[in-house]
């Protein structure tokens, strides 16, 4: 009878840490599955649309990949509502209009330079052309600047998350 008893603890003993070892091995298994810290961190920028000046183009970082803003002049507008495809393009927050885009060309994915002088871009390699709104003006690329996913919160806009704004461009064929 005491044999029985201790084969019995001894049992029980064994199951339970069996099973705190086979949880232990499933939790251990999740976090070597689940993106790392900075792999999340890199999915999702928040870009403060106030700090931008009028002309200036800079250059943001977003997942590895040179993100252009440019904060629109009055002639920039102007000329951009000339043509409606050029308007589409650009992105409303607080009153002023942003050229948001992904600064690799569509043709073969160089870098364009901006020229303030003519308020356009230009890239290199291969002599294409882009407006101030991201549009192709002078070929050989096949599209626009293409527009990364966004999402405008108050005066922010937040990179890689789809908000109805570039859902809208996207339904439209503005953007990939």
């Amino acid at each position: 009878m005491k044999e029985n008893s201790r084969r019995g603890f001894m049992g029980k003993a064994f199951g339970a840490v069996a099973g705190v070892g086979a949880i232990g091995s499933l939790v251990a298994m999740k976090k070597t599955w689940d993106p790392l810290p900075s792999v999340k961190a890199a999915g999702f920028t928040t870009l403060d649309m106030s700090i931008y000046q009028e002309g200036v183009m800079v250059t943001e970082k977003w997942r590895g990949k040179p993100i252009f803003v440019l904060k629109q002049t009055a002639e920039m507008l102007a000329n951009a509502k000339k043509n409606p495809k050029d308007i589409e393009r650009l992105v409303e927050v607080d009153g002023s209009h942003y050229m948001v885009c992904i600064g690799l060309c569509t043709h073969l994915g160089c870098i364009p330079a901006f020229r303030e002088a003519k308020n356009d871009f230009k890239c290199a390699c291969h002599g294409g052309e882009f407006t101030a709104s991201g549009n192709v003006q002078k070929v050989p690329p096949p599209r626009g600047f293409d527009i990364p996913p966004f999402k405008i919160d108050g005066g922010k806009l937040v990179l890689g998350e789809v908000g109805p704004e570039w859902q809208s461009m996207k339904d439209n064929g503005v953007t990939l």
